[in-house]
């Protein structure tokens, strides 16, 4: 049997015990190790533990663990449960003011954690039942706590961004230049589809009670605005800048931004033993998940590529017709596909390497742009109807009357809005290489 077939039962054989409910992580290397000794008597293995070497001593991934510390003690300290009051009592004047106010801080939560189920558990279980408690229509609501908490995907400095950094051989500082305007302008298309709804029925997203408000002076305001938001955007910003103005590397940057996070968390009185303690051990497992995956991805590389997989690859993109864009959509769609059924970790470092000998052989293809073309498309995957881990995410944790049917109605107007900003990105790669270039990565 010639070796491309073991790949392809490679492949196949994955797919299966994923379904079964076996670990990834379990699974990603059995089907490596096994076929392995299958196809050519485990002699390729010698390779094995020089790869894994070289993988965990990258220094770019030890920014991993940093900034989810960041992101997990502002979550775990309420820093941004307490933003979203603020924010949402500063817009609460405009009908749909508390939904702009939850896209503001998903992107400031993005920004600070770049882990989507974080985001989407707590931007539901803080502002969820305020939405509805203040008479927003429940598809509106769950829409835009899913839509805003999955920003954490494209907006740096996101965790999807460093794993992409690390396959594809890219600066860490050029995806996250690349990345900060279509995550913006993500962001902006959110906000218009708002006051769209709110202008044609603003009774689905009423605004904040009068009387509720005049509770609440301006300067009290404006002191809560100082004290609840400036701080942790002031944090994120400055890392963000850091990184991207190449003043710090991206784990000198992360270590700063974890000693940050731990700062503003004690000039905000909420620091405690208990709250460090659930920040560190939050922190060390989705660490060691990110990790092993990634060392356990390295035996089905090592093997796929012993059995010549690459060279399936190559045949299979060589049967896509459309040239050049027709190769990018045909990728993005198996990638769309397999987020319906995989986490990004599990994508980038499984499927995507599969892709790039072909990518890198094009010189048609700015790998930046591919990588935020890739962020984008994971982002809207997880966003869509009946599988996507956001809807499930929010499902584990909102209340149990709430319908499915509801959240995934909230969530296709989202979807959409979010295929629009892809092809956007397609059409005018401009808008992911402008910064880039603009300062020299």
């Amino acid at each position: 049997m010639a070796l491309e077939y073991y790949a392809l039962m490679m492949i196949i054989a994955f797919f299966v015990l994923v379904l079964t409910g076996m670990p990834v992580g379990f699974a990603i290397a059995g089907v490596g190790f096994v076929f392995g000794f299958i196809g050519f008597q485990g002699d390729f293995f010698e390779l094995l533990a020089a790869r894994i070497f070289g993988t965990i001593t990258n220094p770019t991934l030890l920014a991993i663990p940093l900034f989810v510390f960041m992101g997990v003690m502002l979550d775990k300290t309420r820093i941004a449960e307490r933003m979203l009051e603020v924010i949402g009592h500063a817009c609460g004047a405009l009908p749909g003011g508390m939904a702009l106010a939850v896209i503001l801080v998903g992107v400031l939560m993005g920004a600070a954690t770049g882990i989507v189920g974080a985001a989407i558990v707590t931007l539901t279980l803080m502002a969820l039942p305020t939405l509805l408690r203040r008479g927003y229509k429940p598809s509106v609501a769950c829409g835009t706590i899913c839509a805003a908490g999955t920003l954490g995907q494209i907006i740096p400095p996101s965790l999807v961004l460093l794993v992409l950094a690390d396959i594809m051989n890219l600066s860490v500082g050029s995806l996250f230049a690349a990345a900060l305007v279509p995550g913006l302008m993500l962001a902006g298309l959110y906000v218009l589809y708002l006051l769209g709804v709110a202008l044609w029925s603003a009774a689905d997203v009423p605004a904040i009670d009068a009387a509720e408000r005049a509770q609440l002076s301006r300067a009290q305001l404006l002191k809560d605005v100082l004290l609840a938001v400036l701080p942790p955007l002031a944090l994120v910003m400055a890392v963000l800048a850091a990184i991207i103005g190449g003043v710090a590397a991206p784990t000198e940057a992360a270590s700063v931004g974890a000693v940050g996070a731990i700062i503003v968390a004690a000039l905000a009185g909420r620091l405690s033993k208990k709250a460090l303690r659930e920040t560190i051990s939050v922190s060390v497992r989705i660490t060691a998940m990110v990790f092993f995956v990634l060392i356990a991805s390295q035996v089905f590389a090592l093997t796929f590529r012993g059995l010549d997989g690459e060279f399936l690859i190559e045949a299979l993109f060589d049967w896509v017709p459309g040239g050049f864009y027709g190769t990018l959509l045909f990728m993005l769609l198996l990638v769309f596909i397999l987020g319906f059924f995989l986490e990004w970790i599990q994508i980038t470092y499984i499927a995507l390497p599969m892709f790039l000998p072909f990518l890198v052989g094009h010189p048609e293809f700015s790998m930046v742009w591919v990588a935020i073309l890739v962020a984008m498309n994971l982002q809207t995957s997880f966003l869509t109807p009946p599988f996507g881990w956001s809807l499930l995410f929010m499902k584990g944790v909102a209340p149990r009357n709430l319908n499915t049917a509801v959240i995934y109605w909230g969530a296709m107007p989202f979807v959409l809005i979010q295929l629009l900003a892809l092809g956007l990105l397609i059409v005018f790669p401009q808008i992911v290489l402008w910064l880039p270039e603009r300062l020299g990565w």
